[in-house]
């Protein structure tokens, strides 16, 4: 008998059959995509030889990371309507493999490196028929910000890795998904923003909207930049010269994407700095104010006290005499994905 799946994966959860004999994997394996697809019928090889699943919350949204042998999915009407999973919408990368995903009459034959959209909402099939992995952020289409019809037009419209804004979104969705456990709670929230942000560029390239820049150019590269900085504001190192040349572009051309925005890199970098402060000297009352803003990237408590000043009106000590300092646990909702 395989052991027990977990009734629906939560936040942080974990599967693998590493640890299972061969005659168990089946179907373990099986509950387990199961559970975490929600409710689909599930078609697995009748020899399961690995397989591992890897959920992480970040913010509402979720991280997830299926890897294993080849599988088959199919979300039926009849399906959607008894799980309660509708309302979720899911990113996906395939990292590794081959696919075939056929939604809203639409039919997407799928290479490592595309990115692309699947509604809970709908009926849906998903093909893997090799070994592959797959790096999924799995959010509610609230955050999401686009109507049900909007949603409709994108899924099964893969964006390629050798287009602009697929260059940019492949890595960057990889990477956040790998390192969505090893964010602090802070960092998390403003990674999961940066996301949907991303996602908007998406939406408006598949859908066909423009803006004043190329979706595929600055924009997304604005974005991918901004992640950067919210994933490395506790590094007193990290610079624009730092930035530019993680980006591969000049210092010089670093200023000039920002020349649109409502401040330079480096006061965005100084602002994301302060917000991270401010919120941890209201949830943490016994973490001195020097630790605190050593702990976000300041080597200077007297400096750190003299831009919170200028940037809130008051000393970090006195804004920390007027909040509740019980910390506040946002809720999780339930996430499902493969």
């Amino acid at each position: 008998m395989a052991p027990d799946v977990q009734e629906r994966s939560t936040p942080g959860s974990f599967h693998t059959t590493d640890a299972l004999p061969a005659r168990g994997r089946r179907a373990y394996w099986r509950e387990a995509l199961s559970r975490t697809f929600g409710a689909v019928d599930m078609t697995v090889p009748d020899e399961v030889y690995s397989g591992m699943i890897r959920a992480t919350p970040l913010g509402r949204l979720q991280a997830v990371t299926v890897d294993g042998d080849g599988l088959s999915a199919l979300r039926t009407r009849r399906l959607v309507t008894q799980d309660g999973q509708d309302e979720y919408v899911v990113v996906k990368l395939l990292d590794r493999g081959v696919a075939r995903l056929e939604q809203d009459g639409r039919d997407a034959l799928l290479g490592p490196g595309d990115v692309f959209v699947y509604d809970m909402a709908r009926p849906v099939r998903l093909d893997l028929p090799q070994s592959f992995r797959t790096k999924s952020l799995v959010l509610p289409r609230d955050v999401l910000g686009l109507s049900e019809s909007d949603v409709a037009r994108m899924t099964a419209c893969p964006v390629g890795p050798d287009t602009p804004l697929g260059g940019l979104l492949s890595p960057f969705l990889s990477g956040l998904v790998d390192g969505a456990g090893n964010y602090l709670p802070r960092t998390g929230e403003l990674m999961a923003r940066n996301v949907v942000d991303l996602l908007g560029v998406l939406a408006d390239e598949v859908l066909g909207r423009t803006t004043g820049e190329t979706p595929g150019g600055n924009r997304a590269l604005l974005l991918r930049i901004r992640a950067f900085i919210d994933r490395h504001l506790a590094d007193p190192d990290l610079t624009p010269q730092v930035i530019a040349r993680a980006h591969h572009i000049s210092l010089r051309y670093l200023h000039k994407l920002f020349e649109s925005e409502d401040a330079t890199v480096g006061r965005l970098i100084q602002r994301r700095r302060l917000e991270a402060c401010r919120r941890d000297l209201a949830l943490h009352g016994n973490t001195t104010i020097a630790a605190v803003a050593h702990r976000w990237g300041f080597i200077s408590a007297a400096h750190f006290s003299r831009v919170f000043r200028a940037a809130y009106g008051v000393s970090p000590r006195e804004w920390r005499g007027t909040r509740d300092v019980t910390p506040q646990v946002p809720s999780s909702a339930r996430l499902v994905d493969a």
